[in-house]
This record gives C-alpha cells, structure tokens and sequence, in this order.
C-alpha cells in the first residue's frame, strides 16, 4: 500500500485543484456533455502536474491587527485620490508633473509585495510599473510627483509597514 501512495501522490499532486479545475471547466462550457466532461477531467489531472514543478512561496501570515486600519487607509487614500486625479485631470495639463520614483522595499515576503503593489495600484494617480530582480525595489509611476522623498516615505508608512506585519 505504502508503494502506491508516492505514485498517487505524484499523479494526483493536488486533488483540491483538480477539482477546481473541473468545476471551473464545467461552469465555462455551454454544455454537460461526456466530451466536455472527459476534457474537464484531463484538464484537471494535467493542470496540477504542472503547476506542482512551479517554484512556490507559500504566504506565512503574521498579524491580522493591522488589516482593519490598513482597509480603512487604502479605502480613504483611494476616495481621495480620485478627488485629486480629477481636479488634476480637469486643470491645466502644464500643472502636472508625472514622474518615475524608485521606492526602496524593506518588506520581502513575495506575497506583501504583491500586495503593496496592489495597494499602490489601486490608488488613483499612482501605477506600480516595475519590481528589480532582487526585489529591493519598486518602480512606482506618479501621476504628478511633487516631492518624491515624501511620497516615498508616505508609502513605506501608510501601506508597507502594516503589510510587513501581515506578511512577516
């Protein structure tokens, strides 16, 4: 019994993604039939061998007590930002000054960057644009860049510090 457990392991890596995929492919096809179903199955068994050679970072969770301040941040600074995107979008075109800044990251975890870009991108005006190999950096594009150390230092406080908490 012990023999056969590596080989169901290795060609079943994930049953829970197998039948996600299954599932996923029934609900995007137009009909149930046993076509659609062996194609959904084949999909299924192929789909989690390949995504099992990926190399992963599994998400280590820290500390949830940042989450409700960081929502309530990101939820104002995305209210406020498109107030400011508009007026700046409605005004005149030579008061904008859009720029590239590099925002040195002291976060690591490949999941909290993720997320920090996301944040960033959410945010109206701003549009993360590049992460550096070494995944020190982050190119970030400023709709208009008045002072890049304090927009850097806004960033690094209001979004990468909790997130640091939340993806240690």
């Amino acid at each position: 019994m012990s023999s056969k457990r590596p080989l169901l392991r290795r060609l079943f890596p994930s049953t829970p993604l197998s039948c996600t995929v299954l599932l996923f492919w029934l609900l995007l096809s137009d009909s149930f039939s046993a076509g659609t179903i062996v194609t959904g199955l084949l999909l299924g068994l192929v789909i989690p061998l390949f995504a099992a050679r990926l190399d992963r970072e599994f998400a280590r969770i820290g500390s949830l007590r940042p989450l409700p301040g960081l929502v309530a941040v990101m939820l104002w600074d995305i209210l406020v930002s498109n107030i400011r995107v508009a007026i700046q979008v409605l005004g005149p075109e030579k008061r904008l000054h859009p720029g590239f800044i590099w925002v040195p990251l002291d976060i690591g975890n490949i999941h909290g960057i993720a997320a920090l870009t996301s944040l960033i991108t959410l945010t109206p005006g701003t549009v993360s644009a590049a992460l550096s190999d070494d995944r020190r950096y982050l190119l970030v594009h400023v709709l208009h860049l008045h002072d890049a150390e304090a927009l850097i230092a806004e960033i690094k406080a209001r979004y990468e510090a909790p997130l640091m908490e939340l993806f240690p």
